[in-house]
């Protein structure tokens, strides 16, 4: 991004989306240094369409604009659509993804500043490149807030990252307990699911086994996630009073106020991950193939549940040993223990 002066005062600024959930969190830490740094700027956010309701929870957000797009499919149709309804209307875009079709919308917009990593052979699309050091910038928020700021602060590494924080509707909370026949007792949300891959995943029956034990020591306990999560939800709460499988029965939107009403929440490295951290619930984090020093839950609020295997993080989809021990070695009783420390603080 240019210096302040007087052009930029009120700059209008595009921000292509990433796809994924808790990508899409954390890129509010770059809204939030975008509008810092230009307080009266206008900020649009081109992202897939599930995610505008999200983004409306973000109050920096003034537009959002869907693309469509289904995942490994070009859409030239579609972006060619969704690019001629931005022509003349940003300064600059902000390209958060690395391919190259995912800045093709900015360019054929015409939109005179395209900022984006190199990749993908991006000379033409934007015009405005910067060269990635993985090594500096280590962790996914840090890459996207660096392209807020001007090269010469990005490429140091060294930087404030605001902690994102989605806005929580309390007359929805109210409405949901009633509708969904929820109790007053502390909640534990848990959320089994990871779109990345089996490796990711802490095994159902532990789920099921701190859930039996959560619920004789008085918590409701709340399992969380999308249609796709629907079985692992049910092999959790079968015959479990005090278990609710919601799987598939709510809104994104609604699942951020839900978790915003829960205790504490026990997650895998997810989507869902990053927004009970952006409802500040305490999180009980647990990291298998992935890293918490690469996609942490950004909050202070959090316990990181990690056995540090010679073997992790692998960052494969499936175990490459065949056995997931980084997993299936995590026992509930720590869980348990964990959840218990942080209900007495």
């Amino acid at each position: 991004m240019a210096d302040d002066n007087a052009t930029d005062a009120a700059p209008r600024l595009l921000v292509v989306g990433p796809s994924w959930v808790g990508d899409m969190v954390m890129a509010q830490s770059l809204f939030m240094t975008l509008k810092a740094r230009y307080p009266e700027a206008y900020l649009g956010v081109l992202a897939p369409g599930w995610s505008l309701p999200i983004l409306a929870r973000m109050p920096e957000v003034d537009e959002t604009v869907a693309l469509d797009v289904k995942h490994g499919e070009f859409g030239w149709a579609t972006r060619r659509d969704v690019a001629r309804t931005l022509k003349g209307r940003f300064d600059r875009a902000i390209v958060l993804p690395r391919s190259w079709k995912s800045a093709l919308v900015p360019f054929l917009a015409r939109i005179p500043e395209r900022l984006g990593f190199q990749g993908e052979q991006r000379y033409v699309v934007l015009n405005a490149r910067r060269e990635l050091d993985k090594s500096v910038l280590n962790q996914t928020v840090k890459r996207f807030v660096s392209l807020g700021l001007p090269e010469e602060e990005a490429q140091t590494g060294e930087f404030t990252i605001p902690t994102p924080r989605l806005e929580v509707n309390a007359d929805e909370q109210r409405r949901l307990h009633e509708t969904l026949e929820l109790s007053n007792r502390p909640a534990i949300g848990m959320m089994p699911g990871a779109e990345f891959g089996p490796s990711k995943q802490w095994p159902l029956a532990h789920f099921r086994t701190l859930a039996e034990r959560l619920v004789a020591e008085g918590f409701e306990v709340r399992v969380m996630g999308g249609p796709k999560d629907a079985d692992a939800g049910e092999t959790i709460s079968q015959g479990l009073d005090g278990v609710h499988n919601l799987c598939g029965r709510t809104k994104l939107t609604e699942v951020v106020d839900l978790l915003a009403d829960c205790q504490q929440v026990v997650t895998n490295d997810s989507g869902l991950m990053h927004v009970a951290a952006a409802v500040d619930t305490r999180v009980q984090a647990i990291y298998g193939s992935s890293s918490p020093a690469y996609t942490p839950p950004l909050t202070e609020n959090a316990e990181i549940h990690d056995l540090y295997l010679s073997c992790s993080p692998c960052f494969a989809r499936d175990c490459p040993l065949g056995h997931t021990n980084c997993l299936r070695h995590l026992e509930p009783a720590r869980l348990l223990a964990s959840i218990r420390h942080a209900a007495l603080s």
